[in-house]
């Protein structure tokens, strides 16, 4: 991650474009000729994939979006007293920032001053979200990182700090399985001193209706935003997809508590991409897997922290019991 500019003396924002689009071409190429065909989820939120994103945080059918906001507002003013000092907030994949807002309302209400630490991958909504930050809170520092969460995670290592607030909110930990979640919370563990405390925003195992109507909305905002990966493929390595032949699918299998998202081939087709130099053949009706979004128990939480080696200090919901925020800390 290299510095690209630093505006009003409070953003600062990393990049390597270069890098990203071989990353981008190696995995494309390795996933559609893989059996099954898959594409990483990390892939959706270009610049049109996340203001995609942002339309379907605000579907009535998208309830985690409002639920979680509700836990943050019913209890933000509980997190921001346990820092005794102004904390640095650091938050994974966060987006425009929507309901971060009402911590950080919090947090400078109670501290007058913090640092906030925007990890995420698209460039152009986290520019725009900084500068929409560092507009409303005269308080605040912003110093966004684009990048994936471990290489912004990796600078922050090689700065001192302790008695920092980790936010990885939306419930992204469910595109991981469970034992990846494991994993993955166990190398954030490594980098956590005594005195941080990571906040993790959960969806919770309910209603299967509920939650298959959340990711096939009425409006088919799902739907073009699943498709988009396609439209990115054409546009930055030259593809030929027409996303007219592909539509979104999305399944809740109870059983495993998960909701799995494909793009179906509606025919027999042959697909190229110029700046592979491949033609990628499909089956009338062949899926590609795009995503997995994992839902969770209360005893499925407390598994998750122990094979983390991390402790459960704190676990709110929201007023519906729809989305759990948990808050762990070091063993």
């Amino acid at each position: 991650m290299t510095p690209l500019q630093t505006l009003s003396g409070a953003l600062e924002v990393d990049t390597d474009c270069g890098r990203d689009l071989k990353a981008f071409a190696r995995d494309v190429h390795s996933g559609l000729f893989s059996n099954p065909k898959r594409l990483s989820c990390r892939y959706f939120y270009d610049a049109e994939g996340s203001l995609l994103f942002e339309r379907i945080c605000r579907l009535p059918e998208y309830y985690p979006t409002e639920a979680e906001k509700m836990a943050l507002e019913e209890h933000s003013s509980e997190i921001a007293d346990l820092y005794p000092a102004p904390p640095t907030v650091v938050e994974l994949g966060s987006g425009s920032s929507y309901k971060t807002r009402v911590l950080l309302d919090s947090i400078l209400s109670r501290h007058g001053s913090a640092r906030y630490v925007p990890i995420d991958i698209s460039p152009s909504i986290l520019r725009q979200t900084a500068q929409d930050l560092t507009a409303r809170y005269s308080g605040l520092r912003v110093t966004p990182l684009i990048g994936e969460y471990e290489e912004g995670l990796g600078r922050l290592e090689k700065e001192p700090g302790t008695g920092r607030l980790f936010l990885w909110l939306g419930s992204s930990i469910g595109n991981l399985d469970r034992d990846e979640a494991s994993r993955f919370l166990l190398r954030l563990r490594a980098g956590l001193t005594p005195s941080d405390r990571l906040l993790v925003g959960i969806d919770l195992r309910k209603d299967p209706d509920v939650i298959a109507a959340a990711y096939n909305d009425s409006l088919g905002v799902t739907s073009r935003f699943n498709l988009n990966i396609l439209s990115r493929i054409n546009r930055e390595l030259r593809g030929d997809f027409d996303t007219n032949t592909f539509r979104h699918q999305a399944i809740y299998e109870e059983a495993e508590g998960r909701v799995r998202m494909y793009l179906v081939s509606m025919r027999e087709q042959s697909v190229p991409i110029v700046d592979l130099g491949v033609e990628i053949p499909f089956r009338a009706g062949e899926a590609i897997h795009t995503e997995d979004s994992y839902k969770y128990s209360p005893a499925e939480i407390h598994a998750l922290a122990a094979n983390a080696d991390l402790v459960l200090s704190r676990h709110w919901l929201d007023s519906g019991g729809r989305f759990s925020l948990n808050l762990f800390s070091r063993r």
